[in-house]
């Protein structure tokens, strides 16, 4: 039995095991919607696509299913789900009725059912092929693809609501590009497949719940990565203008997200206020105290509350209040010296109101640094890039970035790692209602990356 011929029997095997023939379940899903596919669009078009169907992390079931289609369709071998990453390492999981209601969305969007089902209800997938005689080097290349918990402006000079891709689903919106980041990498797959000199293993990682640093360090964890040589990540814009490439961006900031639910005891706020013990007020205590945690004078440190909720009545005291805190540090010492201080105030903060306090880990990212002769390799076959104007070796991130574990786990293996900028003129900052990017990016990053891994295969040769 043939590659392609056992991943459609995996697949029919899926079907068959939800409860039908796979002729059956495509008779049914036609009455119900028009069957998505990108197999004919352009970069951009699919990049406009997954725009207007943005789905935040570990619901990214539309996105992964049609990418998996797509580079099936090319002939790379697929690993879905929890073949993907390591499921018992999940951060920050929406629980089991929202991820219901997200799978059912995608379906209901188009999504090739054959491949929702086999995510088994974990998003991601990994994709990767042999070219040539497979005697060079394995190749890794990490794409995210979930979409931020925000709604996008839908004023007249936002182009994507001008030009009709702006979301289409409330509170969801790619406002960071990872919509261009997936497009990328379904480039890459097409070019490979196309034309390339490369003899070896291409392997292509599609993230999800990079937002929040949630999905990374699932995905670091698996075998996937235990044999490739050389690692790329890579990001649109970061405030670059078209034609810039960073080849090696690096030393991003550790980070670590938590929740914290303060409780304590309900009581009528006008009659018997000293029945009640305030968990409002415990947190508003604690962020007061957070934004005074003393910064360290070995590097920068970072903290920040972004969420608030105590769901009450004004006239009763608050027996719940539940916080979403981010500490980072430019080492992961500096970040653990910010989350020790976070600790100690939120406990404190608890003790000072009488109510109890419980934290869970939300999210979490580290640290890394570009390797120089990756970077050099980038950096050369950038410079024969069309529409590259100016090539940068190296830069610092600034930010955070949970590609950091994939990095971390291909350098430990004895591999070389680098993450790319790829400049795209974004029209306002990442994170914000209004972010777009110039779509002319999309085919200069396939090139940055597909000119490396030609590269890299005479790299490898003279080792």
């Amino acid at each position: 039995m043939g590659r392609r011929e056992r991943r459609s029997h995996v697949f029919a095997e899926t079907l068959d095991h939800a409860g039908g023939e796979a002729s059956s379940y495509f008779t049914r899903v036609a009455f119900c919607f028009v069957m998505s596919t990108i197999e004919t669009q352009s970069l951009t078009e699919i990049r406009r696509d997954l725009h207007s169907y943005p789905e935040a992390g570990w619901k990214e079931f539309r996105t992964t299913a049609l990418v998996a289609e797509e580079l099936d369709r090319l002939g790379y071998e697929l690993h879905l789900g929890g073949d993907a990453l390591d499921t018992s390492s999940q951060l920050g999981v929406p629980d089991d009725d929202e991820l219901s209601r997200a799978l059912s969305r995608a379906k209901d969007e188009g999504a090739p059912g054959r491949y929702v089902d086999a995510t088994d209800g974990v998003t991601g997938l990994v994709a990767e092929t042999t070219f040539g005689d497979g005697s060079g080097p394995t190749v890794g290349l990490r794409v995210d693809m979930d979409a931020l918990e925000l709604t996008e402006a839908g004023d007249a000079d936002h182009r994507p609501a001008s030009e009709g891709f702006a979301s289409r689903h409330p509170e969801e919106m790619h406002a960071c590009g990872h919509d261009g980041h997936t497009a990328i990498g379904i480039g890459v797959a097409r070019a490979l497949r196309e034309d390339t000199a490369f003899d070896g293993v291409v392997k292509l990682f599609f993230q999800p719940a990079e937002e929040g640093g949630r999905g990374g360090y699932p995905m670091s964890r698996t075998a996937h990565l235990a044999d490739v040589d050389y690692f790329m990540a890579l990001h649109l814009g970061l405030d670059n203008d078209v034609g810039t490439v960073i080849a090696g961006y690096d030393r991003p900031l550790s980070n670590a997200k938590f929740d914290v639910e303060f409780s304590g005891d309900p009581s009528h706020a006008g009659k018997e206020p000293n029945d009640g013990r305030n968990a409002l007020q415990a947190a508003a205590t604690a962020i007061q105290n957070l934004y005074a945690i003393p910064r360290h004078g070995d590097g920068p440190t970072r903290i920040n509350v972004g969420q608030v909720h105590s769901p009450n009545a004004q006239n009763v005291i608050a027996e719940h209040a539940q916080l979403r805190v981010e500490v980072r540090g430019g080492t992961a010492d500096l970040n653990e010296y910010m989350r020790d201080a976070a600790d100690r105030v939120i406990e404190h903060a608890a003790g000072m109101h009488d109510v109890s306090v419980d934290t869970a880990l939300y999210g979490q990212t580290t640290s890394f640094e570009a390797d120089q002769a990756l970077v050099d390799v980038v950096s050369a076959a950038t410079r024969s890039v069309d529409g590259v104007e100016t090539v940068r070796d190296r830069d610092q991130i600034g930010a955070s970035e949970d590609a950091s574990y994939l990095i971390r786990r291909v350098q430990e293996e004895g591999g070389a790692a680098t993450y790319i900028g790829i400049g795209a003129s974004n029209v306002s900052g990442h994170h914000t209602s209004r972010f777009d990017f110039d779509e002319s990016a999309l085919n200069i990053g396939v090139e940055v990356v597909t000119g490396t891994i030609d590269r890299l295969a005479g790299v490898d040769a003279e080792r």
